[in-house]
Protein backbone atom coordinates (compact mmCIF):
# COMPACT_ATOMS: atom_id res chain seq x y z
CA UNK A 1 0.00 0.00 0.00
CA UNK A 2 2.61 2.55 0.81
CA UNK A 3 6.57 2.67 0.14
CA UNK A 4 8.88 5.01 0.87
CA UNK A 5 12.82 4.66 0.10
CA UNK A 6 15.40 7.03 -0.01
CA UNK A 7 12.96 10.20 0.50
CA UNK A 8 14.43 13.47 2.00
CA UNK A 9 13.61 16.83 2.65
CA UNK A 10 14.58 19.83 3.95
CA UNK A 11 13.84 23.09 4.32
CA UNK A 12 15.86 26.35 4.04
CA UNK A 13 16.58 28.74 7.39
CA UNK A 14 16.35 32.35 7.21
CA UNK A 15 20.46 32.60 6.84
CA UNK A 16 20.63 30.42 3.53
CA UNK A 17 21.69 27.11 5.92
CA UNK A 18 20.04 23.96 4.84
CA UNK A 19 17.97 22.17 7.73
CA UNK A 20 17.37 18.45 6.64
CA UNK A 21 13.94 17.08 7.94
CA UNK A 22 13.82 13.49 7.03
CA UNK A 23 16.25 11.19 5.78
CA UNK A 24 13.79 7.89 5.44
CA UNK A 25 15.95 5.11 3.56
CA UNK A 26 12.86 2.77 4.22
CA UNK A 27 9.32 3.19 5.70
CA UNK A 28 6.38 0.24 4.10
CA UNK A 29 2.97 -0.20 5.43
CA UNK A 30 0.86 -3.31 4.59
CA UNK A 31 -3.22 -2.59 2.78
CA UNK A 32 -5.42 -2.56 5.81
CA UNK A 33 -2.70 -2.24 8.14
CA UNK A 34 -3.08 0.08 11.32
CA UNK A 35 -0.05 1.68 12.93
CA UNK A 36 1.05 4.52 15.38
CA UNK A 37 3.66 6.82 14.67
CA UNK A 38 5.84 8.36 17.63
CA UNK A 39 7.99 11.07 18.00
CA UNK A 40 8.88 14.04 19.66
CA UNK A 41 7.81 18.11 19.00
CA UNK A 42 9.43 18.89 15.99
CA UNK A 43 10.89 15.56 14.67
CA UNK A 44 9.38 15.76 11.52
CA UNK A 45 5.71 13.89 11.68
CA UNK A 46 3.96 16.30 10.46
CA UNK A 47 6.07 16.82 6.88
CA UNK A 48 6.04 12.75 6.73
CA UNK A 49 2.21 12.84 6.62
CA UNK A 50 2.58 15.58 4.17
CA UNK A 51 5.12 13.70 1.75
CA UNK A 52 3.14 10.92 2.07
CA UNK A 53 -0.29 12.87 1.07
CA UNK A 54 1.46 14.38 -1.54
CA UNK A 55 0.61 17.69 0.11
CA UNK A 56 4.62 18.79 0.12
CA UNK A 57 7.02 16.72 -2.41
CA UNK A 58 10.32 15.68 -1.06
CA UNK A 59 13.45 16.40 -2.44
CA UNK A 60 13.99 13.00 -3.42
CA UNK A 61 13.12 9.59 -2.95
CA UNK A 62 10.37 7.44 -4.04
CA UNK A 63 7.09 8.03 -2.23
CA UNK A 64 4.59 5.13 -3.81
CA UNK A 65 1.01 5.02 -2.47
CA UNK A 66 -1.44 2.36 -4.32
CA UNK A 67 1.13 1.61 -7.02
CA UNK A 68 2.02 5.08 -7.76
CA UNK A 69 4.54 7.21 -7.13
CA UNK A 70 2.90 10.38 -6.46
CA UNK A 71 6.64 12.25 -5.73
CA UNK A 72 6.65 12.20 -9.93
CA UNK A 73 3.49 13.89 -9.97
CA UNK A 74 2.89 17.64 -10.61
CA UNK A 75 0.94 19.32 -8.23
CA UNK A 76 -2.38 19.07 -9.71
CA UNK A 77 -1.90 15.19 -10.09
CA UNK A 78 -1.03 15.21 -6.55
CA UNK A 79 -3.93 16.90 -5.88
CA UNK A 80 -6.25 14.50 -7.61
CA UNK A 81 -4.83 11.14 -6.02
CA UNK A 82 -4.70 12.51 -2.50
CA UNK A 83 -8.75 13.08 -2.73
CA UNK A 84 -9.11 9.83 -4.65
CA UNK A 85 -6.92 7.59 -2.73
CA UNK A 86 -5.84 9.38 0.57
CA UNK A 87 -8.06 10.30 3.90
CA UNK A 88 -6.53 13.07 6.38
CA UNK A 89 -7.55 13.82 9.73
CA UNK A 90 -6.17 17.80 11.29
CA UNK A 91 -5.27 18.11 14.36
CA UNK A 92 -7.68 21.18 14.09
CA UNK A 93 -10.26 19.33 12.28
CA UNK A 94 -10.63 21.77 9.13
CA UNK A 95 -14.08 22.12 9.06
CA UNK A 96 -15.62 25.25 7.13
CA UNK A 97 -17.65 27.32 9.81
CA UNK A 98 -20.50 28.21 7.11
CA UNK A 99 -21.33 24.56 6.02
CA UNK A 100 -23.32 21.72 8.34
CA UNK A 101 -21.85 18.76 9.44
CA UNK A 102 -23.40 16.53 5.95
CA UNK A 103 -22.14 19.76 3.81
CA UNK A 104 -19.05 19.28 5.59
CA UNK A 105 -18.66 15.85 4.22
CA UNK A 106 -19.91 16.29 0.72
CA UNK A 107 -17.78 19.33 0.16
CA UNK A 108 -14.99 16.53 1.04
CA UNK A 109 -16.82 14.00 -1.89
CA UNK A 110 -16.53 16.81 -4.55
CA UNK A 111 -12.42 17.12 -4.72
CA UNK A 112 -12.62 13.93 -6.99
CA UNK A 113 -14.35 15.22 -10.16
CA UNK A 114 -17.64 13.30 -9.60
CA UNK A 115 -20.88 13.35 -8.33
CA UNK A 116 -20.96 13.79 -4.31
CA UNK A 117 -23.20 10.60 -2.66
CA UNK A 118 -25.10 11.98 -0.36
CA UNK A 119 -26.42 8.66 0.90
CA UNK A 120 -23.20 7.31 1.97
CA UNK A 121 -22.29 11.06 3.41
CA UNK A 122 -24.90 10.64 5.42
CA UNK A 123 -24.61 6.85 6.32
CA UNK A 124 -21.55 7.76 7.64
CA UNK A 125 -22.46 10.36 9.67
CA UNK A 126 -24.22 8.31 11.19
CA UNK A 127 -21.81 5.35 11.88
CA UNK A 128 -20.08 8.52 14.28
CA UNK A 129 -23.24 9.09 15.90
CA UNK A 130 -23.82 12.54 14.08
CA UNK A 131 -26.99 10.79 12.44
CA UNK A 132 -29.21 13.89 14.33
CA UNK A 133 -26.59 16.41 13.67
CA UNK A 134 -26.17 16.85 9.70
CA UNK A 135 -27.88 20.07 9.75
CA UNK A 136 -25.50 21.44 12.43
CA UNK A 137 -22.79 23.96 11.29
CA UNK A 138 -19.24 23.48 13.24
CA UNK A 139 -20.21 26.47 15.58
CA UNK A 140 -23.28 24.48 17.34
CA UNK A 141 -21.29 21.10 17.66
CA UNK A 142 -18.81 19.95 20.54
CA UNK A 143 -14.96 20.21 19.58
CA UNK A 144 -15.70 16.14 20.02
CA UNK A 145 -18.14 16.07 17.25
CA UNK A 146 -16.72 18.23 15.21
CA UNK A 147 -13.64 15.82 14.85
CA UNK A 148 -16.24 12.63 14.24
CA UNK A 149 -17.20 14.95 11.49
CA UNK A 150 -13.65 15.38 10.29
CA UNK A 151 -13.39 11.52 10.47
CA UNK A 152 -16.58 10.76 8.51
CA UNK A 153 -15.30 13.66 5.75
CA UNK A 154 -11.76 11.62 5.69
CA UNK A 155 -13.70 8.38 4.89
CA UNK A 156 -16.15 9.80 2.09
CA UNK A 157 -14.11 8.84 -0.99
CA UNK A 158 -13.43 5.32 0.06
CA UNK A 159 -9.78 5.97 0.92
CA UNK A 160 -7.15 3.81 0.60
CA UNK A 161 -5.04 5.21 3.31
CA UNK A 162 -6.06 7.45 6.17
CA UNK A 163 -3.79 9.65 8.23
CA UNK A 164 -4.83 10.68 10.96
CA UNK A 165 -2.17 13.53 12.80
CA UNK A 166 -2.86 13.66 16.34
CA UNK A 167 -6.37 13.23 16.08
CA UNK A 168 -7.16 13.63 19.88
CA UNK A 169 -4.71 16.60 20.51
CA UNK A 170 -7.94 19.40 20.65
CA UNK A 171 -10.20 16.88 22.28
CA UNK A 172 -11.28 16.51 25.91
CA UNK A 173 -9.85 13.74 27.45
CA UNK A 174 -13.18 11.95 28.35
CA UNK A 175 -13.90 11.32 23.76
CA UNK A 176 -10.17 10.96 23.01
CA UNK A 177 -10.48 7.13 23.33
CA UNK A 178 -13.97 7.45 21.49
CA UNK A 179 -12.35 9.04 18.65
CA UNK A 180 -9.23 6.65 18.30
CA UNK A 181 -12.09 3.85 18.65
CA UNK A 182 -13.71 5.61 15.64
CA UNK A 183 -10.89 6.41 13.17
CA UNK A 184 -9.43 2.23 14.11
CA UNK A 185 -12.98 0.81 13.67
CA UNK A 186 -13.84 2.97 10.26
CA UNK A 187 -10.69 1.44 9.08
CA UNK A 188 -11.31 -1.55 9.72
CA UNK A 189 -14.76 -1.79 8.65
CA UNK A 190 -13.43 -0.38 4.94
CA UNK A 191 -10.06 -2.25 4.99
CA UNK A 192 -8.33 1.55 5.27
CA UNK A 193 -4.33 1.15 6.14
CA UNK A 194 -4.12 3.46 8.64
CA UNK A 195 -0.98 6.43 10.18
CA UNK A 196 -1.97 8.08 13.52
CA UNK A 197 0.32 10.12 14.63
CA UNK A 198 0.21 10.84 18.59
CA UNK A 199 2.59 11.53 21.13
CA UNK A 200 0.33 9.71 23.89
CA UNK A 201 1.61 5.63 24.99
CA UNK A 202 -2.07 5.52 26.24
CA UNK A 203 -2.77 5.59 22.24
CA UNK A 204 0.20 3.87 21.03
CA UNK A 205 0.00 1.15 23.45
CA UNK A 206 -2.92 0.39 21.54
CA UNK A 207 -1.50 -0.65 18.52
CA UNK A 208 0.27 -3.69 17.32
CA UNK A 209 2.75 -1.83 14.84
CA UNK A 210 3.97 1.38 16.50
CA UNK A 211 7.25 3.21 15.02
CA UNK A 212 9.59 5.91 16.45
CA UNK A 213 10.27 8.30 13.61
CA UNK A 214 13.86 9.12 15.32
CA UNK A 215 14.51 5.41 14.56
CA UNK A 216 13.41 5.52 10.74
CA UNK A 217 14.50 9.03 10.38
CA UNK A 218 18.77 9.42 9.78
CA UNK A 219 17.99 13.30 9.28
CA UNK A 220 19.12 15.12 12.61
CA UNK A 221 16.49 17.59 12.91
CA UNK A 222 16.52 20.63 16.39
CA UNK A 223 13.56 22.36 15.22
Amino acid sequence: MLLLENVKKSYTEPDGANLPILDIPEFRVAPGEQLALMGRSGCGKTTLLHVIAGISRPDSGLVRVAGVDIARLPEHGRDRFRADNIGYIFQTFNLLPGFSALENVLLGMSFTGGRADEGRARKLLDQVGLGRRLSHKPAMLSVGEQQRVAVARAMANRPKLLLADEPTANVDTGHQQQIIDLIRAQSTEENVALILVTHTPEVSDQFTRVEQLDRLNQAVVNV
